[in-house]
């Protein structure tokens, strides 16, 4: 120990809380690693900043004008800088054990900020008004779902996620990175782990300290006019209906029938029931929203006649029989079937002609709650057409979690990693894996939590000395 060198379990370092920066700390402190918490919070300050903009002048101009694309490419590199930076200062912590004593209660600050940071950029992908919107929030969905959240959170509803990703989660960040550096303030850089190691308090230098930060500014500002945010054109259901309407016509006709994977499997229906989701709150009756709403309002434009009210007054096997000869119309195996004999026919056709007008896409739109986009998507989902264009991005989870953006050399949602490892792994067969996978992950998080609380289980870091990757000895002046 040299100097005024204090021991880890005497008073903490620092001078008098009322100034705002640390003035003294452990010699080690000035390195690069004990300045990712500040390049963290820096990240974040650029984060606030281009979306502030971004919501200032809306999706169209941050998707297509040129200035828009460039705050948009800031804010995806910006949201990859403050992830990494809150990662490996997590791992610093760790290896150093600076979460011993009273500050285990900064790394619960460290490790909540880190969760809530993960579900804000999945909120983010769910705005940002392109392909990736359409199917990370499809797939969100059903992870909060799984989770026991999709009561209060549907990534499907653009305007309860915009009020969450602008306003909710990011004072809930603010609130946990000011106790988190309250705390550090109060109580100092931690000392290391073991009494002997030396060490020699010195003046903080918070000229490197604001260089580093200014440059990581300009980091971000390069990397987002070399590698923009990649955009992909958001699928719809007129552009499907216009290529391929006997897609969306069989589509129609399961969703009366309420079928399961609309033509893969016409016995696998249940005429009973809605929307065969097993997660709830996305149960719901296809038919209403997907046949009988339209062709009501198809009715009332004089587009459509009264020929669906005679199809629901069949007897259910009489209408089984219909959906069966109206999938195979419009599917591979035509042999039998006259169109003349299935009204049904007849009204997924008019159903199509209708949603290639765009007609549909804006109704199903227009269904439900402000800005609830679920329908619409489920819809998309149930055509095949999602997943088929995710598949060749890219961009399913079982690719070991959208490590990347749809396009180029730009890191993705590598976070999601975990995700797709579980997918390919312990979740393979599982019916319920969004809701086993959301119950792993938040398991995983309350034991990274709740480390420092473990007896013998946080003594790991110096058991195998891995403080010595960041507390070199001092050297002699």
């Amino acid at each position: 120990m040299i100097q005024d060198g204090k021991h880890p379990d005497e008073k903490p370092l620092g001078p008098q809380f009322a100034r705002l920066m640390i003035e003294e700390a452990p010699h080690y402190a000035n390195r690069f690693f004990y300045s990712l918490g500040f390049l963290a919070a820096t990240s974040f300050v650029m984060l606030i900043i281009t979306g502030i903009v971004e919501v200032f002048f809306g999706s169209s101009w941050w998707l297509t004008k040129p200035a828009g694309v460039f705050f948009r490419s800031l804010h995806l590199w910006s949201t990859q800088a403050f992830i990494i930076f809150i990662l490996l200062h997590l791992v610093v912590v760790f290896c150093t054990m600076g979460y011993r004593g009273p500050r285990r209660f900064t790394w619960v600050l460290g490790v909540l900020m880190f969760f809530f940071a993960l579900v804000e950029t999945e909120l983010g992908y769910a705005l940002r008004g392109d392909f990736s919107t359409q199917w990370r929030a499809l797939q969100g969905a059903d992870f909060f779902n799984g989770s026991g959240l999709g009561w209060w959170i549907n990534p499907l509803n653009e305007l309860k996620v915009f009020g969450i990703h602008i306003a909710i989660v990011p004072l809930i960040i603010i609130g946990l990175l000011s106790l988190h550096y309250a705390l550090v303030r109060f109580l100092g850089i931690a000392t290391p782990a073991r009494p002997e190691i030396e060490y020699r308090i010195e003046k903080a230098n918070h000229v490197i300290l604001f260089l580093r930060g200014g440059a990581i500014i300009l980091l971000i500002m390069v990397l987002a006019v070399l590698l923009p945010s990649p955009y992909i054109k958001p699928v719809s259901i007129a552009e499907v209906a216009k290529s391929d309407p006997n897609l969306v016509a069989q589509t129609i006709v399961g969703e009366f029938g309420r079928l399961d994977q609309i033509g893969k499997d016409p016995d696998s229906r249940d005429l009973t029931t809605g929307y065969s989701d097993n997660i709830q709150p996305y149960t719901y009756d296809t038919r209403s929203i997907y046949v009988d709403e339209p062709w009501k309002q198809a009715v009332a434009t004089s587009q459509g006649s009264e020929e669906l009210a005679a199809v629901e007054a069949l007897p259910a096997d009489d209408q089984k029989k219909l959906v069966d000869g109206a999938v195979n119309f419009f599917g591979d195996n035509k042999t039998g079937v006259k169109e003349s004999d299935n009204k049904l026919i007849d009204i997924a056709k008019r159903l199509t002609n209708v949603a290639a007008s765009g007609w549909y896409d804006s109704a199903l739109k227009g269904m439900g709650q402000p800005g609830d986009s679920t329908y619409q998507l489920r819809f998309l989902a149930d055509l095949g057409v999602l997943e088929d264009k995710a598949d060749k991005l890219h961009m399913l989870t079982e690719q070991w979690g959208m490590l990347r953006e749809e396009e180029g050399g730009r890191p993705g949602a590598w976070w999601l990693a975990p995700i797709g490892l579980l997918n390919k792994t312990v979740l393979a067969q599982d019916d319920n894996g969004d809701r086993d996978g959301a119950l792993i992950l938040g398991i995983l998080i309350l034991i990274l939590a709740a480390f420092p609380f473990i007896p013998g289980l946080n003594k790991i870091p110096v058991l195998l000395r891995l403080y010595a990757l960041f507390q070199r000895k001092p050297k002699a002046k």
